[in-house]
């Protein structure tokens, strides 16, 4: 039965059916054939279950967030002034590709917002500059990943609602792992365009003085980055709380910019409603599978299949970075991680490992599957933008960033203090 959903799973996923429709379909299918429980009966209750969470309302707070700030050009203004203080290094641009990224995830959760919203700031800068295509958009793409590891995170409030782990620990967890893996992001394209300087596109001419007048423009991002985290760990909010103080934050700003009118509303209304149906349709599809599988035996099955296989600690920890890179491959990081973490968190648990660390592991790998071809989901995000040439060269272009992510995932399961020091530090 496991073989089959599976092959049911991936066969749907290949013709190219909508995440969400696959799930659905697949649980209905194994419902109606196997099932004693009438998942329509259920569907209602469910779904009740799946979305009315508090912790889940953070959710299109987030993404207004992150509607707000890209409409009112602040994105904008946040790369032009990261071009400043670090275009001067070999690579230029593809280092402010990173940096605006990272400063961009720490007011944004989302992976694909982020790499959409850097795509769009910095494509009119590639053919001035010279840069070469293909690691230019992969650097785009390599770092809108950053969007679900640095707080505030979509993906870690999912997990924390998931497992009943603390998101505010969640959050301090991801942050020094999140700057490491930007610096070695960036590491990545000096090494690179130091080893072929034609690929760093020609350099770009600052001074001083155009360093200093661009600070202002960096500040939006650090003081939502401080109302957000800084509400929680003061104690004046929770999570959910935090994010809407963000939005107001965020609204606040555009105001300053006079940006804010009723048609840039509308807009990020709009763009957050299409975000926000999208992923809720993906929360409740893998609720309704994850229901069926449980009703089916399956999932604790799969927990004794593995308890019988006798794995250690760290065999069963490498089994799992296995199956999620291939995994990967093939679906996006948000169902891969609703379906599989409430199966293998209580392993994980049992085997001795700490939850908020593991739960930094699984972001890091769905990191991995945003950029994996064949349907990493950053990919298609950066060549829609892109619109010239083929979806291959930013596979190709985002290759060295794969091997930097897998090196930054053996760095955190070899020393997990990399992840937890800081949550320690916070408690202690």
């Amino acid at each position: 039965m496991i073989q089959a959903t599976l092959l049911i799973l991936f066969g749907l996923l290949a013709i190219g059916l909508p995440v969400g429709a696959v799930m659905i379909i697949v649980a209905l299918s194994l419902d109606f054939f196997f099932s004693p429980i009438d998942l329509f009966k259920a569907a209602g209750e469910l779904s009740w279950v799946a979305s009315s969470n508090y912790l889940l309302v953070s959710v299109p707070l987030f993404v207004l967030l992150g509607e707000i700030l890209l409409r009112a050009g602040i994105a904008e203004r946040l790369y032009s002034a990261i071009v400043q203080w670090i275009g001067w290094l070999p690579g230029g641009l593809m280092h402010a590709n990173i940096g605006a990224s990272t400063a961009f995830a720490a007011t944004s959760g989302s992976s694909v917002a982020t790499a959409a919203t850097i795509s769009v700031v910095a494509k009119p800068m590639i053919e001035r500059y010279r840069y070469s295509d293909r690691l230019f958009y992969g650097s785009v793409a390599a770092g809108g990943t950053l969007g679900i590891l640095i707080p505030p995170s979509i993906s870690l409030i999912l997990y924390g609602w998931l497992t009943s782990t603390s998101v505010p620990q969640l959050y301090m967890a991801g942050v020094v792992p999140g700057i490491l893996l930007a610096v070695l992001f960036s590491l990545t394209i000096l090494v690179i365009c130091l080893i072929r300087p034609s690929l760093g596109g020609q350099k770009i001419e600052t001074d001083w003085k155009r360093r200093i007048a661009s600070l202002p423009n960096l500040l939006p991002p650090l003081l939502i980055f401080g109302v957000i985290i800084g509400s929680i760990y003061m104690g004046i909010a929770t999570p959910t709380e935090s994010a809407a103080l963000g939005v107001l934050a965020a609204l606040l700003l555009a105001a300053a910019y006079r940006r804010l009118n009723l048609r840039m509303l509308v807009e990020a209304i709009d763009g957050t409603i299409r975000t926000t149906g999208l992923i809720m349709l993906i929360v409740m599809a893998a609720w309704f599978l994850n229901f069926v599988l449980s009703a089916l035996g399956l999932i604790p099955a799969v927990n004794a299949a593995v308890i019988a296989w006798g794995l250690g600690p760290v065999e069963l920890m490498l089994a799992i970075i296995a199956i999620y890179l291939v995994l990967g491959c093939f679906m996006d990081p948000l169902p891969m991680m609703i379906v599989t973490v409430p199966v293998l968190t209580p392993l994980v648990i049992s085997a001795g490992y700490d939850p908020v660390w593991f739960g930094i592991v699984i972001v890091l790998l769905s990191e991995t599957a945003l950029i994996t071809p064949p349907i990493g989901m950053n990919l298609f995000v950066v060549q829609g933008v892109r619109r010239q040439g083929s979806i291959t060269d930013i596979m190709i272009g985002v290759s060295p960033f794969i091997v930097a992510l897998l090196l930054m995932i053996a760095a955190v399961v070899a020393f997990p203090q990399m992840a937890l020091w800081l949550p320690q530090l916070l408690r202690g």
